[in-house]
């Protein structure tokens, strides 16, 4: 009976160390997996001409978008959010490489490569080192196929040199208009994935989706989709454009003129273009889809999703009349502009449980601060660039009401978007913008007057001058 005794104490006490053994163990898988689960996976959706007002959350009547505003509902939603440049090419460079897009004094422009972006400097790849499985989607326009990998990205799909499609309808790579032909880069990729009947942004989509279920699992990913939508070719499918041009048709635009006189051209102040709604629309719905399967995977919580477009819609031309897509009214002007219309962009930024839902109508920030905020998140790193990580604005630590930014565009188009080369400065409320070719100036207070009709400058003779100088000494470091 008193070995029966020792033996039930005995297993008492082997059950006990076991117990907590395993309870140590567990503890220690939790707490593993835990900060494992700190490191959130990433997708930027970046949209390509979308202006700020082509959102029925910005006040569209015309574009219907519920996906884009529910997401914005659920987001940090910035409403003094800016690309650096008007065009394509350098607001890319300046999103991708955290810096003002001026390079060798100039602005990069079609045919500029990425090279030169050293790896201590190289936000995607610090990403990567940080334990992130990389991958790019869509319009890239900074190099070809392969200098998305020497960027650092490990997957590409439908990347490379091209700057808008040659069809939105299959086979993508040929013309429906003419003799088929094109002087544009092909997108590579796409034609071998696609069948007839395909429509590109689904196609797009589709593989995007396909990316991130096929992921590796244990690691996460940083991937970013670019549309090539709502660049032009103005082409969408037909059900959506009969669809929206009877929705047109029964809009009352009032006395709003269709076009006024901007530049060397015309501004559109109509968002009248059956097309263009049917493309913003399509688009909203694939980013739908892409919400929807971060939630069927059970990874939309643990997933940080930054929403933005490159620079305003396309709605000026100059001396060459031109088939205009939006109207970003009533903000002035368009792309290619330094006023905010062709500027001013959407920004959202989504992480559950890690940021408080809400609109920041104070903090000014920009395309370029956009991977610095990413690498602050992923790695705790600052690699000194212009742009500069706005995590503290998104976790309401701090507010950025009073930054001073500079934009400069050499690269004007008075044939094709009707402005002339511009440099501006931003400086809390203030924006000044200075024909430099011109010697002539303007002074907005953009938080009084958004829609830049109230030129100051005559009235605050010394704001005016303050600002220019501080805008010239910016350019003379360049």
């Amino acid at each position: 009976m008193k070995k029966i005794k020792i033996l039930v104490i005995f297993l008492s006490i082997f059950l006990v160390i076991s117990c907590k053994s395993k309870v140590i163990t567990k503890d220690s898988k939790t707490n593993s997996t835990a900060t494992f689960a700190k490191k959130p996976n990433i997708l930027i959706i970046h949209v390509d001409d979308l202006g700020y007002h082509d959102l029925s959350i910005h006040g569209s009547k015309i574009y219907q978008t519920p996906n884009i505003d529910a997401l914005a509902k659920e987001s940090v939603k910035f409403t003094n959010a800016y690309a650096n440049y008007p065009r394509c090419v350098p607001s890319r460079y300046a999103m991708m490489t955290g810096n003002y897009p001026i390079k060798d004094g100039d602005v990069p422009d079609d045919g500029f490569k990425m090279t030169d972006v050293t790896d201590n400097k190289n936000f995607v790849k610090n990403i990567k080192n940080a334990g992130y499985q990389t991958a790019y989607f869509g319009k890239w326009h900074l190099g070809d196929k392969n200098s998305l990998k020497e960027f650092g990205y490990d997957y590409s799909f439908a990347a490379g040199h091209a700057g808008s499609p040659i069809s939105f309808h299959y086979p993508f790579n040929i013309s429906k208009r003419g003799n088929g032909k094109s002087k544009k880069s092909p997108i590579p990729d796409i034609d071998q994935v696609s069948k007839e009947g395909d429509y590109l942004m689904d196609v797009m989509t589709n593989n995007v989706a396909k990316y991130i279920k096929n992921r590796e699992p244990n690691k996460p990913f940083m991937a970013m989709f670019s549309f090539y939508a709502v660049h032009q070719p103005l082409e969408a499918k037909e059900k959506d454009i009969k669809r929206n041009k009877k929705e047109i048709q029964n809009f009352d635009f009032s006395n709003q003129p269709e076009f006024i006189k901007e530049g060397t051209g015309r501004t559109k102040m109509r968002q009248n273009h059956p097309k263009y709604a049917a493309m913003v629309e399509t688009m909203d719905e694939n980013v739908g889809k892409l919400l929807q399967l971060l939630k069927d995977l059970n990874i939309d919580d643990n997933t940080i999703i930054v929403f933005s477009s490159d620079h305003g819609g396309l709605s000026n031309d100059g001396t060459k009349k031109r088939d205009l897509a939006t109207s970003n009214y009533p903000l002035r002007a368009g792309k290619g502009w330094l006023y905010d219309g062709g500027i001013k962009i959407p920004l959202f930024v989504k992480w559950p449980n890690q940021l408080q839902p809400k609109t920041d109508n104070t903090s000014l920030v920009m395309l370029m601060d956009v991977f610095p905020t990413l690498l602050d998140i992923t790695a705790n790193k600052d690699l000194k660039t212009n742009g500069k990580s706005f995590l503290p604005v998104l976790q309401n630590k701090e507010v950025w009401n009073d930054r001073t930014v500079f934009w400069h565009s050499s690269k004007a188009r008075p044939l094709n978007t009707g402005d002339t080369k511009s440099s501006a400065i931003r400086k809390g409320d203030y924006k000044l913008i200075n024909w430099y070719k011109e010697g002539r100036t303007e002074l907005y207070n953009i938080a009084e007057d958004p829609s830049e009709k109230n030129d100051l400058s005559k009235s605050k003779p010394q704001l005016t001058v303050q600002l220019l100088k501080e805008l010239n000494s910016w350019k003379s470091n360049f």
